[in-house]
């Protein structure tokens, strides 16, 4: 089968894997640079990228990101305080 000229394609797709050049820009790094700093941002938890393709996971580059930013640290700490919560209730019967 032959690829859809573009005027066939009815919705874009946003890829969720994507190559180096692309995960360095996400980081605001030039590739050059992410190719410098690549072992040390996996030392610090960094997602490595897909064995297969050797593309990266935006979706695990963002999560990595909030992490170290702290985003979601709040809804957190929130979701165990529910968890403990729920754990008395039960317990209580």
């Amino acid at each position: 089968m032959a690829n859809p000229a573009p005027n066939q394609i009815r919705f874009a797709v946003e890829p969720r894997l994507v190559p180096p050049t692309k995960a360095a820009r996400r980081l605001h790094l030039t590739l050059a640079e992410f190719n410098l700093k690549r072992e040390a941002l996996y030392r610090a938890g960094f997602p490595q990228a897909c064995s297969v393709t050797g593309h990266y996971d935006l979706v695990a580059i963002d999560a990595w990101l909030d992490r170290r930013s702290g985003v979601g640290a709040v809804e957190d700490v929130m979701a165990e305080a529910r968890r403990k919560l729920d754990a008395r209730r039960a317990a209580r019967g």
